[in-house]
């Protein structure tokens, strides 16, 4: 391994990190592209073994840039932890099967289902938007109030959990053992609907995302050493995108509230549209490979 080759990774890990941490996305939605379509472009010492290499680099990647992000969420007080509690009550087990299957899957049809799963997180992304009236998350009444670092106040109806949201978390989880992405913008976006404050609703998806990936991670990570043994594993990549994203992590949280959550949403929309497509092409070429 030439552990200078990626160097150039380091600012742009910072850059994703601290995207995904206003966002609420996994970062990993945005590394996995990076990895398919950008490493080719500079040349064949830069291509990664395989799909299911550049998806394991991606999700061990976000660990640590969430881990990174959930600290700072933690030191602003704006995690709702029994919420996130029934969310991965679903979602780690069934990320677990997603790596499982990940396996056994054409990369071909790992970058289809990518590719698709994004244009439709850019459709919902681009659409959604926050109720107007903040308590319209549970019609019962039943509400809580958090009250973070610096003081500001979010107040809103403890939401319900349905056999409907169940279903897209468990979808969201397996996406992302498989492909990399899913448990974070559903859990974003589901979260926004029902009524939580987008402050509340980012950190309480950081801490689900990051209990979710680390154990798909692991799970994909202990199959390519299986297969190829521990350099099966790109560590001459995570050597710098680790350090990256755990910078990109704490400035993100900083930025909260700074950036318009509706903008920001958009232009990851836009983004997305535009990866969904050069993944797509890319499929199409390793099918007929």
């Amino acid at each position: 391994m030439d552990f200078t080759l990626y160097w150039f990774m380091l600012p742009v890990a910072v850059v994703v990190a601290t995207c995904a941490m206003l966002s609420g996305i996994g970062g990993a939605a945005l590394f996995t592209p990076i990895f398919v379509l950008l490493f080719p472009l500079l040349g064949p010492e830069y291509v990664l073994a395989s799909t299911m290499t550049a998806i394991t680099a991606a999700l061990i990647t976000q660990t640590f840039g969430f881990l990174s992000g959930l600290i700072g969420y933690y030191h602003r007080g704006l995690i709702d932890y029994p919420l996130a509690g029934r969310i991965l009550r679903v979602s780690v087990p069934i990320a677990v099967i997603g790596a499982l299957v990940a396996n056994l899957v054409h990369d071909s049809a790992l970058l289809a289902s990518y590719s698709l799963l994004v244009a439709v997180l850019a459709y919902v992304m681009w659409r959604n938007r926050p109720p107007s009236a903040p308590h319209s998350g549970n019609p019962d009444g039943t509400t809580k109030t958090i009250v973070d670092s610096r003081s500001h106040e979010y107040t809103y109806r403890i939401p319900r959990l349905g056999l409907r949201s169940y279903s897209l978390t468990g979808l969201g989880a397996f996406l992302t053992g498989m492909v990399s992405v899913g448990i974070g913008e559903v859990t974003i976006s589901k979260l926004s609907r029902k009524g939580v404050p987008i402050a509340v609703a980012a950190a309480t998806s950081v801490l689900v995302v990051i209990v979710t990936v680390a154990f798909a991670s692991t799970t994909l990570a202990v199959q390519l050493i299986r297969d190829g043994g521990w350099t099966a594993v790109p560590w001459d990549l995570l050597l710098y995108d680790i350090p990256g994203v755990l910078i990109g992590g704490q400035i993100g949280p900083r930025l909260q509230g700074k950036v318009a959550p509706h903008t920001m949403r958009r232009a990851i929309a836009v983004l997305f549209v535009i990866l969904a497509i050069a993944m797509l092409s890319v499929a199409f070429q390793k099918y007929g490979s």
